[in-house]
């Protein structure tokens, strides 16, 4: 929806899409919150040749660094307590697709190490299982500075995640869409009503 506009920017902005989608390369997706980057990203994964394949999104914010081993990479039977089964993880239910790592900067730390050694190596593993290897692409996305002096995100891990970046700007910075984003949305409403 938010990629229908038809100004110099939304027009921009859908070139820039279609030439990262078909890179192959990992995306970071950045912009303010609301601004649309979960749309760019539904769009870099349609677009890409992945787009057959799973998007998994997941909101990395939302996971807590205990459970993010087992969230991400999987866990084997018996791995620990109450692991009565293989649960694959994020990674591995993304195989062939495309993984959407949302909220991207609120990954804490040790999480961000983890997450670093599956991209540097394209390999994951599982909690109690042996290395995996995975064929994933990474969109991830965030509103955060990774960059500033108070971030305590790792440099290395930015730029793995960042091998190509598109930047989302909020609606304010191009108001010429706002007329056709809402015939756009009002459409929707009444075919579903």
């Amino acid at each position: 929806a938010a990629l229908c506009g038809s100004s110099f920017y939304m027009q921009s902005l859908r070139r820039q899409i279609a030439r990262v989608a078909h890179s192959g390369l990992d995306v970071l997706v950045r912009g303010e919150t609301g601004s649309g980057k979960e749309l760019v990203a539904r769009a870099l994964h349609q677009l890409s040749p992945r787009g057959s394949g799973p998007l998994v999104a997941v909101n990395m914010a939302a996971i807590p660094a205990g459970v993010a081993p087992a969230a991400l990479f999987g866990s084997v039977r018996g791995a620990f307590t109450g692991a009565d089964r293989n649960n694959p993880g994020y990674f591995q239910q993304a195989h062939g697709g495309s993984l959407f790592l949302d909220e991207i900067g609120d990954t804490p730390d040790d999480v961000q190490a983890q997450l670093l050694r599956a991209l540097q190596e394209r390999e994951v593993q599982p909690v109690g299982g042996k290395l995996e290897k995975v064929n994933v692409r990474v969109i991830s996305a965030t509103d955060a500075d990774l960059e500033g002096s108070d971030s305590k995100f790792r440099g290395a891990l930015r730029h793995r995640l960042g091998s190509a970046e598109v930047q989302v700007a909020p609606l304010r910075a191009h108001p010429e869409d706002i007329g056709e984003l809402l015939c756009h949305f009002i459409n929707r409403a009444c075919a579903e009503t």
